[in-house]
C-alpha cells in the first residue's frame, strides 16, 4: 500500500471505528498499542536492535492480523475514502 503515515492512521482509526470491521480485530488493535507503551518487552529495548526488533515484529504481526481478519471489501470501502 502506497500510503501516507497520515492515510495509514486514518485507515486504522477507521476500521476501528466501522460497525463492519470484527470485534477481535478491534480488539488487536489496542493490544499492540498496550504492549508498545509497556515496559514489559519480549526483549528488552536495552539490547541494541534486538530491543526494538521485537517491537517492529509485533507491529507488523498486529497489522498483518487486522488486515487478514477484516473483510476485504469493508478494506476498500475506506481506501476509496482516503484516495
Amino acid at each position: 500500500m502506497k500510503l501516507s503515515l497520515r492515510a495509514k492512521l486514518q485507515l486504522a482509526w477507521r476500521l476501528f471505528r466501522d460497525p463492519e470491521t470484527p470485534g477481535l480485530v478491534k480488539g488487536v488493535m489496542p493490544l499492540v498499542l498496550v504492549y508498545l507503551a509497556s515496559p514489559i518487552d519480549v526483549i528488552p529495548d536495552f539490547i541494541p536492535v534486538l530491543g526494538q526488533l521485537d517491537d517492529l515484529l509485533v507491529v507488523a504481526a498486529g497489522l498483518g492480523l487486522v488486515l487478514w481478519l477484516t473483510p476485504s471489501r469493508v478494506i476498500e470501502d475506506h481506501l476509496i475514502d482516503l484516495e
